[in-house]
């Protein structure tokens, strides 16, 4: 939690954080600012102090809302820095970020960087502002990052935002499926009101549609795939693809707020107007393993044990998973689930490369999603929601939504 911050930088000796670019769509600065209008800013936060803006002067009005500590950056005087540096705009910029940090009293100490900004820019930014203040150390991190920490458990605001994003979610959700079982048929092909067939890509336009009307974004795309290309768990499926009976289609739905807020993460498999027998038994397996899972979870428990446990079940069942073939492209092929926030996937992680760290902690939010595909076989199977381990340890699904496979046509 927020409130968690600078004790996790004092336990992984970091002295601050640089958050670099806009408010929208950018999960460290988002985090901060709640997502006001922000086309290009700058935030520092040493250890143990409040956080500080620095804003576009066009922008002063949204760095206001934000509630934080502001500066002006057009206060630095750019072109005087710029005539400094003799017309060197880079030089200029770095001499910029140094006299900001001077201001804020910090010439010395580890500060992580986080943001999203074009990389060549930074690189050239952050490798000159180094050799401009040899006594910082200016570091990256990877996933498990000092903030990604801090963001892994949530407040309740925090929830209930997600929870609004379950409830837009399950909407479209429903609303696809009624729009799907209201069109006729022929030859097995679901056939829209001109007589041309129902395609992927008309699926997903109103998916993106759906969102829009209800004030959700899609920035990461929806996975809408059918027959083989169900069969690959990130196959995002093929436009162009007719929606035929009793083909597996997985549905796997990820939008977000408005602005680049808060995910949610939801996934259902169905089939129209029938499931064969094959299809049904893999479906079944897919179904027991997601409630065993969601049944054993408890609060304060290890994340990875879940990975393993969900790869014994799917192997008692006679499937291939990670465990036993970590190249396998078939059977279990993925982690059980990720948590979710500010980004679509974060800490917690299930997968093997999971630490003692990645806990089902109160606070926290995850997806549990296992899947079993054959794309040899035309089958993808996949069932996936978003649960959280509330303060009192008992968990929670945050969006609840029929497991059906089947959609009769109406």
């Amino acid at each position: 939690m927020r409130k968690d911050l600078d004790t996790i930088m004092n336990n992984n000796n970091l002295d601050a954080i640089l958050i670099l670019g806009p408010a929208q769509h950018n999960p460290a600065m988002y985090y901060f600012t709640g997502g006001v209008h922000l086309t290009n800013a700058v935030l520092i936060k040493k250890r143990y102090t409040d956080p500080i803006l620095f804003y576009n002067s066009m922008e002063r009005d949204e760095a206001a809302k934000t509630g934080l500590s502001t500066k002006n950056l057009s206060d630095y005087k750019f072109n005087e820095l710029l005539s400094e540096s003799k017309g060197d705009f880079l030089q200029a910029t770095i001499l910029r970020y140094r006299k900001m940090l001077e201001d804020i009293d910090f010439t010395s100490g580890r500060i992580a960087v986080y943001g999203y900004v074009d990389a060549g820019t930074a690189y050239a930014t952050l490798n000159g502002l180094q050799a401009a203040m040899p006594e910082l150390n200016i570091m990256g991190e990877l996933s498990n990052s000092v903030l990604m920490q801090a963001m892994a458990t949530k407040e309740m605001d925090e929830i209930e935002r997600i929870k609004q994003m379950g409830k837009i979610t399950t909407t479209v959700v429903e609303q696809v499926a009624d729009f799907i079982t209201s069109h006729h048929l022929s030859n097995e092909t679901i056939i829209k009101s001109d007589d041309s067939p129902l395609t992927v890509g008309d699926v997903k336009n109103l998916i993106n549609r759906l969102l829009a009307e209800l004030g959700a974004e899609n920035p990461e795309g929806t996975i809408f795939s059918i027959g083989r290309d169900a069969g690959v768990p990130h196959s995002t499926g093929n436009s162009v693809d007719n929606l035929r009976l009793g083909q597996t289609i997985v549905f796997d739905i990820f939008p977000c707020e408005a602005g680049g807020g808060y995910y949610y993460d939801f996934t259902r498999t169905w089939c129209i107007g029938y499931a064969t027998d094959e299809v049904l038994e893999i479906y079944d397996d897919v179904l027991n393993v997601y409630r065993q899972i969601i049944s054993e979870l408890k609060a304060n428990t290890p994340c990875k044990p879940y990975q393993d446990r969900a790869c014994e079940l799917f192997e008692a069942k006679g499937h291939q998973t990670i465990k036993s073939d970590p190249q396998t492209k078939k059977g279990y092929v993925h982690s059980l689930g990720h948590g979710l926030g500010l980004h679509v996937h974060e800490s917690p992680w299930f997968g093997q490369n999971a630490t003692e760290k990645d806990q089902l902690a109160p606070g926290v939010v995850v997806t549990i999603e296992p899947g079993l595909y054959y794309p040899e076989r035309g089958i993808g199977v996949r069932l996936e929601d978003t649960v959280f381990v509330r303060p009192d340890g008992k968990i929670e699904i945050l969006a609840e939504y029929p497991l059906d496979l089947v959609l009769p046509i109406k």
